[in-house]
């Protein structure tokens, strides 16, 4: 079964985490210096907020898979769509070790599909991208090359 995503970018991380808690009635599952995560079941979502050098507000959405399958099952649909920004294996991004596919809606909105196996001690590894956005995908997509950016996790 899959769970919904939701990351916001926060201007205050300590307000926001008092404000989530009060909202989810629970305390995040994960707490880092500049990040918070809710894993909540009631409604089943992955909530998750960070203080990054991005605007305040939603992010990005998403959908995590429960396994590999359930994402390539997902990833498939996207890639015969024409609709993957970025493809990713084995990332650190968030705190979690992760397969991703990223693609952007009509309006732009980035979604995030993805299977989690495993935790991370840094928020994301090094990047060797020119864009410094290796983790939470593209930042914006606005010509065709950069949609074809990845195969396999491999940009630049």
């Amino acid at each position: 079964m899959k769970r919904f995503h939701v990351h916001v970018n926060v201007a205050d991380l300590d307000a926001s985490i008092g404000f989530y808690s009060i909202l989810f009635g629970t305390e995040p599952s994960v707490r880092k210096s500049d990040y918070a995560k809710w894993m909540l079941d009631d409604p089943r979502v992955n909530f998750a907020i960070s203080q990054r050098d991005r605007a305040a507000g939603v992010d990005h959405l998403g959908l995590q898979a429960d396994d590999g399958a359930e994402l390539e099952e997902i990833g498939a649909r996207l890639v015969a769509a024409d609709k993957v920004t970025l493809a990713e294996q084995g990332t650190t991004c968030c705190y979690a070790h992760a397969d991703k596919y990223w693609a952007e809606d009509p309006q732009g909105v980035r979604w995030e599909t993805f299977h989690t196996h495993g935790e991370a001690t840094t928020y994301s590894a090094p990047t060797h991208e020119p864009s410094g956005n290796a983790c939470c995908g593209p930042s914006t997509v606005s010509t065709p090359s950069e949609k074809a950016c990845c195969s396999g996790g491999a940009c630049g």
